[in-house]
Protein backbone atom coordinates (compact mmCIF):
# COMPACT_ATOMS: atom_id res chain seq x y z
CA UNK A 1 0.00 0.00 0.00
CA UNK A 2 1.40 3.57 -0.54
CA UNK A 3 2.35 5.87 2.09
CA UNK A 4 0.28 9.03 2.13
CA UNK A 5 1.53 11.93 3.96
CA UNK A 6 0.08 15.06 5.09
CA UNK A 7 2.15 18.21 5.41
CA UNK A 8 0.35 20.70 7.31
CA UNK A 9 2.45 24.38 7.11
CA UNK A 10 0.95 26.22 10.46
CA UNK A 11 1.46 30.41 11.36
CA UNK A 12 3.94 30.42 13.22
CA UNK A 13 7.73 31.44 13.11
CA UNK A 14 9.86 29.19 10.77
CA UNK A 15 7.66 28.40 7.80
CA UNK A 16 10.69 27.89 5.99
CA UNK A 17 11.07 24.58 8.04
CA UNK A 18 7.67 23.34 6.77
CA UNK A 19 9.20 23.48 3.24
CA UNK A 20 12.32 22.27 3.96
CA UNK A 21 10.25 19.15 5.11
CA UNK A 22 8.12 19.29 2.06
CA UNK A 23 11.30 19.30 0.15
CA UNK A 24 12.73 16.05 1.69
CA UNK A 25 9.63 13.74 1.44
CA UNK A 26 10.52 10.47 -1.02
CA UNK A 27 8.59 10.62 -4.00
CA UNK A 28 7.62 7.32 -3.28
CA UNK A 29 5.65 8.64 -0.61
CA UNK A 30 1.79 10.39 -1.85
CA UNK A 31 2.30 13.77 -0.25
CA UNK A 32 -0.19 16.06 0.51
CA UNK A 33 0.45 20.16 1.69
CA UNK A 34 -2.02 22.15 3.42
CA UNK A 35 -1.32 25.67 3.87
CA UNK A 36 -2.73 27.79 6.79
CA UNK A 37 -3.79 31.80 6.26
CA UNK A 38 -1.39 32.37 9.24
CA UNK A 39 1.49 30.53 7.21
CA UNK A 40 0.36 32.91 4.07
CA UNK A 41 1.67 35.63 6.41
CA UNK A 42 4.30 34.69 7.91
CA UNK A 43 6.11 33.97 4.87
CA UNK A 44 5.51 37.22 3.46
CA UNK A 45 6.92 38.60 6.40
CA UNK A 46 9.82 36.27 7.24
CA UNK A 47 10.88 35.14 3.75
CA UNK A 48 9.53 38.24 1.26
CA UNK A 49 7.73 36.04 -0.93
CA UNK A 50 4.55 34.73 -1.50
CA UNK A 51 4.50 31.19 0.01
CA UNK A 52 2.81 29.84 -3.19
CA UNK A 53 5.89 31.10 -5.48
CA UNK A 54 8.05 28.72 -3.20
CA UNK A 55 5.83 25.85 -3.30
CA UNK A 56 5.52 26.05 -7.04
CA UNK A 57 9.36 25.89 -6.94
CA UNK A 58 8.94 22.62 -5.20
CA UNK A 59 6.59 21.62 -7.43
CA UNK A 60 9.05 21.35 -9.84
CA UNK A 61 11.19 18.86 -8.22
CA UNK A 62 8.33 16.49 -7.28
CA UNK A 63 4.33 16.27 -6.93
CA UNK A 64 1.95 17.27 -4.36
CA UNK A 65 -1.38 18.28 -3.95
CA UNK A 66 -1.37 22.07 -2.23
CA UNK A 67 -4.52 22.63 0.28
CA UNK A 68 -5.98 25.94 1.43
CA UNK A 69 -7.08 25.61 4.80
CA UNK A 70 -10.63 26.15 4.15
CA UNK A 71 -10.96 22.70 1.84
CA UNK A 72 -12.82 21.26 4.47
CA UNK A 73 -14.69 19.13 2.03
CA UNK A 74 -11.36 17.57 0.42
CA UNK A 75 -10.73 14.00 0.61
CA UNK A 76 -7.62 14.24 3.45
CA UNK A 77 -10.40 15.61 5.84
CA UNK A 78 -11.69 11.90 6.25
CA UNK A 79 -10.41 8.73 7.81
CA UNK A 80 -11.23 7.02 4.86
CA UNK A 81 -8.74 8.39 2.58
CA UNK A 82 -6.56 6.32 4.38
CA UNK A 83 -3.39 8.82 5.08
CA UNK A 84 -0.41 7.22 7.07
CA UNK A 85 1.11 10.04 8.80
CA UNK A 86 0.79 13.90 9.41
CA UNK A 87 3.25 16.32 10.88
CA UNK A 88 2.42 20.21 11.20
CA UNK A 89 5.50 22.26 10.77
CA UNK A 90 5.60 24.57 11.94
CA UNK A 91 2.94 24.39 14.57
CA UNK A 92 1.62 27.80 16.04
CA UNK A 93 0.07 27.78 19.39
CA UNK A 94 -3.32 28.56 17.89
CA UNK A 95 -2.97 25.11 16.22
CA UNK A 96 -1.76 23.52 19.10
CA UNK A 97 -4.73 24.59 20.92
CA UNK A 98 -7.18 23.20 18.10
CA UNK A 99 -5.59 20.28 18.45
CA UNK A 100 -5.71 19.42 21.95
CA UNK A 101 -9.20 20.42 22.24
CA UNK A 102 -10.95 18.82 19.37
CA UNK A 103 -11.63 21.77 17.51
CA UNK A 104 -11.83 21.30 13.46
CA UNK A 105 -12.83 24.37 12.14
CA UNK A 106 -9.80 24.48 9.26
CA UNK A 107 -8.52 21.49 7.53
CA UNK A 108 -5.41 21.30 9.45
CA UNK A 109 -6.80 21.30 12.46
CA UNK A 110 -9.37 18.51 11.10
CA UNK A 111 -6.73 15.80 9.76
CA UNK A 112 -5.03 15.88 12.65
CA UNK A 113 -7.99 15.03 14.33
CA UNK A 114 -8.56 12.22 11.81
CA UNK A 115 -5.25 11.06 12.64
CA UNK A 116 -6.23 11.20 16.19
CA UNK A 117 -9.49 9.12 15.78
CA UNK A 118 -7.95 6.66 13.36
CA UNK A 119 -4.84 5.71 15.78
CA UNK A 120 -2.42 7.15 12.98
CA UNK A 121 0.58 8.98 13.22
CA UNK A 122 0.54 12.73 13.78
CA UNK A 123 3.91 14.88 14.38
CA UNK A 124 3.86 18.81 15.93
CA UNK A 125 6.64 20.80 15.90
CA UNK A 126 5.70 23.88 18.35
CA UNK A 127 7.48 26.97 17.39
CA UNK A 128 7.46 29.71 20.59
CA UNK A 129 9.78 30.09 23.00
CA UNK A 130 9.33 29.98 25.92
CA UNK A 131 6.13 27.77 26.46
CA UNK A 132 2.94 29.24 28.51
CA UNK A 133 2.47 26.63 31.24
CA UNK A 134 -0.87 26.24 29.18
CA UNK A 135 0.75 24.60 25.74
CA UNK A 136 2.99 22.58 28.17
CA UNK A 137 -0.41 21.29 29.05
CA UNK A 138 -1.63 20.88 25.71
CA UNK A 139 1.29 19.12 24.54
CA UNK A 140 1.44 16.89 27.69
CA UNK A 141 -2.17 16.08 26.94
CA UNK A 142 -1.49 15.20 23.28
CA UNK A 143 2.08 13.32 24.13
CA UNK A 144 -0.18 10.87 26.30
CA UNK A 145 -2.20 10.37 23.22
CA UNK A 146 0.46 9.02 21.47
CA UNK A 147 1.28 12.22 19.42
CA UNK A 148 5.52 13.11 18.91
CA UNK A 149 5.63 16.32 20.14
CA UNK A 150 8.94 17.87 18.66
CA UNK A 151 9.78 21.50 18.20
CA UNK A 152 12.97 22.17 16.60
CA UNK A 153 15.80 22.08 19.15
CA UNK A 154 19.30 22.13 17.99
CA UNK A 155 21.34 18.90 18.56
CA UNK A 156 24.60 20.03 19.04
CA UNK A 157 26.02 16.70 18.28
CA UNK A 158 25.70 16.74 15.01
CA UNK A 159 27.93 19.82 14.83
CA UNK A 160 25.67 22.05 12.96
CA UNK A 161 28.11 24.97 11.52
CA UNK A 162 25.12 27.31 9.80
CA UNK A 163 21.51 27.70 9.65
CA UNK A 164 21.06 24.78 6.96
CA UNK A 165 23.09 22.08 8.59
CA UNK A 166 20.54 22.65 11.94
CA UNK A 167 17.56 23.15 9.28
CA UNK A 168 18.81 19.28 8.03
CA UNK A 169 19.07 18.23 11.74
CA UNK A 170 15.66 19.27 12.47
CA UNK A 171 14.39 18.05 8.81
CA UNK A 172 16.25 14.69 9.44
CA UNK A 173 14.99 14.06 12.88
CA UNK A 174 11.37 14.66 11.56
CA UNK A 175 11.62 12.00 8.96
CA UNK A 176 13.45 10.07 11.82
CA UNK A 177 9.79 9.98 14.12
CA UNK A 178 8.09 9.27 10.92
CA UNK A 179 9.25 6.51 10.30
CA UNK A 180 11.24 8.07 6.38
CA UNK A 181 14.61 6.92 6.36
CA UNK A 182 17.36 9.84 5.74
CA UNK A 183 20.76 10.90 6.05
CA UNK A 184 20.49 14.80 6.71
CA UNK A 185 22.40 14.64 9.72
CA UNK A 186 25.11 13.38 11.90
CA UNK A 187 23.88 10.61 14.17
CA UNK A 188 25.31 10.50 17.85
CA UNK A 189 28.44 8.32 17.86
CA UNK A 190 30.66 8.39 21.45
CA UNK A 191 34.35 9.30 20.70
CA UNK A 192 35.47 5.05 21.45
CA UNK A 193 33.08 4.11 18.86
CA UNK A 194 34.60 3.32 15.77
CA UNK A 195 33.74 2.45 12.51
CA UNK A 196 32.33 -1.15 12.40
Amino acid sequence: MEQKLVIGVGGASGVHLGLRLIEHIPDSIELFVVVSEGAKDVAYNELGVDIEVCLDTLKQKRAFRIYDEDELDSGIASGSFGISAMAVVPTSMNLLAKIANGLCDELISRCASVMLKEGRKLLLAPREMPFSPIALSQMSTLSSLGVIIAPPNVGYYAKPKDLESMEKLFVGKWLDALGIPNTLYARWKHHTEGNL
